[in-house]
This record gives C-alpha cells, sequence and structure tokens, in this order.
C-alpha cells in the first residue's frame, strides 16, 4: 500500500511542476508568476482544493500521442478569497503554452458548472497561446462550451477575467462575456488578430502591445475595465471589487458596517460644484464628500471620462455610482459614455446594488461623428437600463440637467424613486442662453443693443424655468436639498427602500438597444 501512496504523491509533484523548472524560471524572467502561484495569491491561504488534476488529453496525432501536459495546461479548483466560496482556472503557460485543446476546456466547463450550481463568483486567470492547432475542432467545441455557459452564467453569478498573459483569437470572446477585465500594464495582451497578421492582411505595422496592451483596452477600445501596474497590485484589486458584490444574484451585496457618521454634512460641497454653469470641477472631489470613508472603487478611469461609474458605500450598503464628469466633455453624454454607463447599471440591477446618479449634463454631445457612430442607438442603451432596473434608484441633480440628458440620467420618468436637487439646479430643456436665442431671436435682432437684451432674456429665462422648483412643483424632484446634507438625505432615503419591490412584465427577455 506504502507503494501506492508514494506514487500519488510523485504523480501530484510532477504535475504541480507544470511544464518544469526551466520554462518556470522562463515565466518568472518575464515578471509573471505561475498558475499556482496567482491561484495561492488570490485566494486564502490553503483554502484551495483543486478539481481535476489528473485530466489528460486523449488525441493521438500530429506528435501528441508523445507529449505529456500536466494537468492539461490548466488549474482548476475552488478556495475562498476573506471566507467567501469562490470558484477559479488558471491557465499554465509552462506547460504547451497554456493551449486550449478538448481536455482543457472540459476541466474549466466542469468549474463553471460547479459555481452555476454553488451560486459563487467565478474567476478565470488567462494566459495562453490559444487554440490547440493539433486538435482542430475539438479545440474550437471547447471554446465554444465556454462561451456558452459564460452566457448561460451571466446575471446569475459573477464572472471576472483576468488576462495575465496573451490572450488572442477566440479565447478573448469569453472574458468580453464576463462582466469584469482586469488586466497587468506591459503584461496583458488582447487581440483578434496579432500584429503579423494585420500586417499581411492591410500591411499596417502596429506592436502588440499598442494594438492590445493594457492601456489600450482601458483607454481606447473599453473592453477591459481595470489596469494595474503588476499582478500583486491586480489580485488586490480582485479582492477590492468582491467586497462590494454578492455571491449571485440571490442574494444581497455584503454589509460592512461604518464609523463615518450617516448624519455627516459637509459644507464644503457647497463650493465643490462651481456656481457658474460653465466651470468645470472633478465630479470625484462630490462622491469621495458624500459615501463612506471617501471610499470609491472606480471602474473604466481610463475610458469615456466624462462619465464616471464605481462602487462605494452608503451607510454601509454598497451602491453602484454613475455620475457625469464636468471637466471632460463638460461632462456630455455620447457614444462611449453611455455604453460604459448602461453596461455598469445592468450589471448592478442584477446583482441587487442600489444605484446612485450624481447628475450634471448639459446634454449630449453634438457633431456628424457622433450622430453617424449611431448616438441615438447608444444613447437608448443609457434609456433603457435605467428603465429597465428594479433595484432602488437615487438621483441628485447637482447643476445642469437639459434635455433629453436629463431624462436619461436616472430621472423620475424612468422610474428613479428618489430625485434629489441642489438650489442651484437647472433643469430644462436647453440651457438659458441656448434658450434665449431661440425663444426671443426676434426680439434681440430687432434691438437696438442686441446684447444687452440677450442677457436680460436669458437671466429672464434661468429665473423662470432653469431652477429646481418647476420640476419641484410637478413632483418630478422628490425634494430641494442643502449641498451640505447630501449623504444623510441619501442614506434616509436607502434605508428607506433598500427592500424595494419591483418586477417587471412576463417576457423572455426585451431587445435592448445594442
Amino acid at each position: 500500500m506504502d507503494d501506492k501512496f508514494k506514487e500519488l504523491k510523485e504523480k501530484r509533484e510532477k504535475i504541480k511542476l507544470g511544464g518544469g523548472q526551466k520554462r518556470i524560471d522562463k515565466q518568472h524572467d518575464k515578471g509573471k508568476y505561475t498558475a499556482r502561484e496567482r491561484i495561492d495569491m488570490l485566494l486564502d491561504d490553503g483554502s484551495f482544493q483543486e478539481i481535476g488534476m489528473f485530466v489528460k488529453h486523449r488525441v493521438g496525432d500530429l506528435g501528441l500521442d508523445e507529449k505529456e501536459i500536466p494537468g492539461e495546461g490548466v488549474v482548476t479548483g475552488r478556495g475562498t478569497i476573506n471566507g467567501r466560496n469562490i470558484f477559479v482556472f488558471a491557465q499554465d503557460f509552462t506547460a504547451m503554452g497554456g493551449s486550449l485543446g478538448e481536455m482543457h476546456a472540459k476541466k474549466i466547463w466542469k468549474i463553471m458548472d460547479l459555481a452555476e450550481k454553488a451560486g459563487a463568483p467565478l474567476i478565470g486567470l488567462n494566459d495562453s497561446g490559444g487554440a490547440r492547432i493539433q486538435e482542430g475542432v475539438h479545440s474550437l467545441s471547447g471554446y465554444g462550451g465556454i462561451f456558452y455557459r459564460n452566457s448561460r452564467n451571466s446575471g446569475v453569478i459573477p464572472q471576472l477575467s483576468v488576462i495575465l498573459g496573451p490572450c488572442a483569437g477566440g479565447a478573448v470572446y469569453s472574458p468580453a462575456l464576463t462582466d469584469f477585465i482586469f488586466m497587468v500594464d506591459k503584461t496583458s495582451k488582447m487581440f483578434i488578430t496579432g500584429p503579423q497578421v494585420i500586417k499581411s492582411v492591410t500591411g499596417e505595422e502596429v506592436s502588440a502591445e499598442d494594438l492590445g496592451g493594457g492601456m489600450a483596452h482601458n483607454q481606447f477600445s473599453g473592453v477591459a475595465h481595470f489596469l494595474d501596474d503588476n499582478e500583486d497590485a491586480c489580485f488586490d484589486r480582485i479582492k477590492k471589487l468582491l467586497s462590494f458584490i454578492p455571491d449571485n444574484n440571490m442574494q444581497s451585496p455584503p454589509f460592512k458596517e461604518t464609523s463615518d457618521p450617516l448624519d455627516r454634512t459637509e459644507e464644503v460641497l457647497r463650493t465643490t460644484v462651481p456656481e457658474s454653469p460653465n466651470k468645470a470641477y472633478d465630479i470625484r472631489d462630490v462622491i469621495e464628500l458624500v459615501v463612506d470613508d471617501k471610499d470609491f472603487l472606480e471602474v473604466q478611469p481610463y475610458f469615456a471620462a466624462n462619465v464616471v461609474v464605481g462602487f462605494a458605500r452608503l451607510g454601509g450598503h454598497s451602491v453602484g455610482i454613475i455620475a457625469n464628469q464636468p471637466k471632460v466633455k463638460a461632462g456630455c453624454l455620447d457614444i462611449d459614455s453611455s455604453d460604459k454607463a448602461a453596461r455598469f447599471i445592468r450589471f448592478c440591477d442584477s446583482f441587487n446594488i442600489p444605484l446612485l446618479t450624481l447628475t450634471d449634463v448639459p446634454g449630449y454631445l453634438p457633431g456628424v461623428e457622433q450622430e453617424h457612430g449611431g448616438v441615438i442607438r447608444h444613447g437608448a442603451k443609457l434609456l433603457y437600463s435605467y428603465s429597465e432596473a428594479t433595484v432602488p434608484k437615487l438621483n441628485v441633480i447637482l447643476r445642469k440637467a437639459y434635455g433629453g440628458a436629463y431624462i436619461a440620467m436616472s430621472s423620475s420618468h424612468l422610474g428613479g424613486d428618489y430625485v434629489f436637487a441642489w438650489p442651484q439646479a437647472e433643469i430644462a430643456v436647453m440651457g438659458p442662453q441656448g434658450a434665449a436665442n431661440i425663444i426671443y431671436r426676434k426680439e434681440i435682432k430687432n434691438a437696438d443693443n442686441p446684447e444687452e437684451v440677450r442677457q436680460e432674456k436669458i437671466d429672464e429665462y434661468r429665473e423662470s424655468f432653469a431652477n429646481p422648483y418647476q420640476a419641484a412643483a410637478q413632483g418630478f424632484v422628490d425634494d430641494v436639498i442643502l449641498p451640505e446634507n447630501t449623504r444623510p438625505e441619501l442614506i434616509r432615503a436607502l434605508e428607506s427602500i433598500k427592500e424595494k419591490k419591483d418586477e417587471l412584465p412576463d417576457k423572455k427577455h426585451g431587445n435592448f438597444p445594442v
């Protein structure tokens, strides 16, 4: 019997060595950890329970019959993060480049299925050369099964993708189907076709980093959500994100006690937002003054920066925040910001995370490029996502709220539960200057002193219409509050409606304006 125990130990040790010490050293030389090291860093100490260690491929063609691939190039299992159940797979680049074949994929399928049954988050650590060419259509079938499960599990369990090396071809679609993508600067790469293929087809020359590196996808394409300088910081950010979200769609988000007073007021908010509607400021300054302990995890900070989204807490409760950013494009909505906000709203709604909207928006960004790019269709996504959301929806109109953009930013007309406004808020079809120029065009044109008359009409319009009281009189704004009272007012509102029950009409699904 001792021989059997010894054999088991030797087999385990051999598989745990992956592609061997030489390849492990090469991975380290690139500044990368191995699959098993990554799992140990991510999960609580000693919590990892491996599943499928002894799985092998069953292909005898093209030399694979002579090739041993420890663990089939992927480490799969479950463990805990801060005591919470987590399922994880980590592709092992030291074992045949972490390439995906039939059995490699089936190990991932197993973990995905277990995560769904357990109602626990799934984390994929991607570091792979792509499809295992020797396995042909079996590799493609493997990817298809992963995509299918990503789609089925969407909105059921949180799915996180971590890009820690190459991720090319069909492999990139699994991360794109998950909720959040994490990348490491100068290490992560994602693209459908690499630089060599692009050069051969189009003649364009581009480096792998410029084409599909971390900043390319965090700033330009919007494919990724987080970018860190190294793997250690990346894993810390994953743990931070998990602290705001529940294990599945049937649970409430984690509650965290706070020592930050629930009735804390901030008089500095009176001057944080400039009185002039044309002056810029950083909306993150407002967010940090309102939320618990100034703790705000921004999502996609580099992409579509004219809207800010992320997670924070109010009175210990997780909230998803959507806010216009006046320091970028004056806070206008456009194609990319509509996409960014809509997807974030739908994630929060899927996982029972209340929404807090901070509105300061002059409208949609004008221009031929925006119109031809489909700003109507993309802007409709924001309307759809807010209307569809059944979680508590709080809104504070800080300054400007004009036209269709006012409606789009969680207005009461789209089902906003509590809509507050600051006294300086301007709620109108358009800004006073534009409105006066249209309404009083002839009067201004025929005046002896057009500029003086124009300013009089602007002031008259602002006093009569561009204020929160017209909307409040119609019940579209629930209360006009002092800026310093924003935090306690929001916490009281959230407490009153945190158990909100709202159901959509019975249907298979809506036709989202993709």
